[in-house]
């Protein structure tokens, strides 16, 4: 089994700031692996060829995790869709999150696999506050 492991930072800084603005940043860690029982983890990639398919996924994660994961369909050259905890969206919107698990996922996978992945995001504010 391959492992590949992925920081990324997010950065939105300009400077000086006033003193009012706060500054954010998001680092970004994800870990990719084979999928395996029990397949709970933050994402699941599933392959083209995989022999599960989405809707299959869909109703085992509404059975073991009601309501905590969305089923999402990708177009892509490996995957036929990705599903995502839904409380990782909350910090990181959709757009900006499946395209780093995608590219990430087909540097490891075949169309025959499903790979999970973790993801760990950590959100660092900073701010400046007048006394």
């Amino acid at each position: 089994m391959s492992h590949r492991r992925v920081s990324a930072h997010v950065s939105r800084f300009t400077s000086p700031f006033p003193p009012s603005e706060s500054m954010r940043k998001i680092d970004i860690n994800i870990g990719l692996s084979e999928f395996e029982i029990p397949p709970m983890q933050d994402i699941l990639l599933v392959g083209k060829k995989a022999a599960i398919g989405p809707e299959a996924i869909r109703q085992m994660v509404s059975a073991l995790s009601p309501d905590q994961y969305e089923v999402v369909r990708v177009d892509h050259d490996i995957f036929e869709a990705a599903v995502i905890k839904k409380s990782l969206v909350k910090l990181l919107p959709q757009d900006k999150l499946l395209p780093l698990i995608l590219e990430e996922g087909a540097c490891l996978a075949t169309d025959k696999m499903v790979v999970k992945a973790r993801v760990h995001i950590g959100v660092h504010v900073s701010r400046v506050v007048d006394l």
